[in-house]
């Protein structure tokens, strides 16, 4: 805690006063931060892989880190670009590269100086950015180093002079014998220096005159000491049937009516509770949905097209127009997709699949307006996205064959879903072979 406070004060002679800003660019700022150097992780990173170091979880401890302080200068170029230059000072053992352990802990003083590419602007509460930059270290007044900042940040806006930020960096040697690869972990509060712009006032003009108080000045009124509407130029509405269209406009003033027939009663011929004007069927009762006339019903089988999922193809209305499958037929299909196999990790296709899928492309065949849908899983052994491209591909494979076998491809459809959706408990070698699977559903 010492060191991290001497830090602080040898940084804080580097703050110093700023200047007012325009409007939608980013005003200056001065920020106080502390940072952690974790040379850990980069180090377990660049020996292995990031997949190896994140599926192991070597993420670096924080008693592995090195703390300190940092004072950051802010300042708005445009509107989605700003500038962030830092200063950071802390004690610690640096691992130079072919360089003996150090046996005790030295004062590392790192400068940087980068852009934040934000993906928002100012008048966001929050603002994701991207940082890349370029800076320069000394250890121990002794070792003189340069690299280059890359990362992401932050910006929380909880008051309008005030701000938090936090960034994580990955900082690249750019001389590399003096300097290591590291992360560069960064959470501190930065606020606004210089004068804050005020805002103009504006005294608003006088209100017009409007004696009748009707919301229409004077000198637009017609009917100036009489209150009104607008549509009437501020006069009273005439009405003398009272349905709500004044006289001047009523086809029909002395006859109740509707305003879309200009103050006249709805025509309706065929009584369908539409209007003849609108009504596709003026003089046969339909329905609203039809636009007058009776609702349509293309294959005859009592279901309206609107609700039938097979306009064209005579179905019960318990299975939404769509004929049913005969369960024979599932029973075929379902066989057919029990028994898929293939290569270990691959996606050709073994000769023992054929048979099922053969009975599978005579009942397409035989059937022409039945469509199949076919999707492919896999276990969660190994990555996501091979695993992923693996399903896909299965999936595709036995698409493939049905085309071969004589089905229409646009009859087809073909998807992957990796390792989601299991059927089965993964951690067990019988539920993960119920995972690996492809399935075939039949539909219209």
């Amino acid at each position: 805690m010492k060191k991290i406070l001497a830090v602080l004060l040898a940084l804080s002679v580097f703050i110093h006063p700023g200047f007012g800003q325009d409007d939608g660019i980013r005003p200056a700022a001065i920020g106080i931060s502390f940072f952690l150097n974790d040379f850990a992780t980069a180090d377990r990173i660049r020996t292995s892989s990031l997949s190896s170091v994140i599926s192991h979880k070597q993420w670096a401890k924080l008693s592995q880190m090195s703390p300190g302080v940092a004072v950051t200068y802010f300042k708005g170029l445009r509107k989605h670009i700003d500038f962030a230059g830092t200063l950071a000072g802390s004690f610690l053992q640096y691992p130079l590269p072919n360089h003996a352990p150090f046996s005790s802990d030295k004062f590392l003083l790192a400068a940087d100086a980068a852009v934040n590419l934000k993906l928002v602007s100012e008048k966001y509460w929050v603002q994701p950015y991207v940082i890349a930059g370029v800076g320069a270290h000394m250890y121990g007044g002794t070792y003189f180093g340069a690299f280059i900042p890359t990362g992401l940040g932050v910006k929380v806006n909880f008051f309008d002079e005030a701000h938090l930020f936090i960034t994580s960096q990955y900082r690249i040697p750019v001389t590399t014998g003096t300097a290591n690869y590291h992360f560069f972990h960064q959470i501190g509060i930065a606020g606004i220096i210089g004068e804050k712009k005020q805002p103009k006032i504006i005294t608003p003009p006088a209100p017009p005159l409007d004696t009748d108080k009707d919301g229409i000045i004077d000198s637009l009124d017609k009917c100036p000491t009489v209150p009104g509407l607008a549509k009437y130029n501020g006069c009273p509405i005439p009405d003398t049937d009272k349905d709500g269209i004044n006289d001047e406009e009523d086809k029909c003033p002395t006859v109740p009516g509707v305003a879309r027939y200009q103050g006249c009663p709805i025509p309706d011929t065929d009584k369908d509770g539409i209007n003849d004007e609108e009504d596709k069927c003026p003089t046969v009762p339909g329905l609203a949905r039809y636009q007058g006339c009776p609702a349509t019903d293309t294959d005859n089988d009592g279901v309206p097209d609107e609700e039938d999922k097979c306009p064209t193809v005579p179905g019960p209305k318990e299975n939404q127009g769509c004929p049913l499958i005969k369960e024979e037929v599932k029973k075929k299909v379902e066989y057919a997709a029990n028994n898929i196999y293939f290569a270990t990790g691959k996606f050709v296709l073994l000769s023992k699949s054929f048979k099922g899928l053969d009975d599978v492309a005579k009942i397409l065949k035989d059937n022409p307006q039945l469509k199949l849908s076919i999707d492919g899983y896999t276990d969660n052994v190994g990555a996501d996205a091979f695993n992923q491209k693996l399903s896909e591909n299965r999936a595709g494979a036995v698409k493939k064959y049905l085309v071969k076998k004589g089905v229409d491809q646009s009859r087809l459809t073909s998807a992957g879903h990796g390792k989601n959706d299991p059927v089965a408990d993964n951690k067990t070698a019988k539920g993960r072979e119920q995972n690996r699977r492809v399935e075939l559903k039949l539909n219209y």
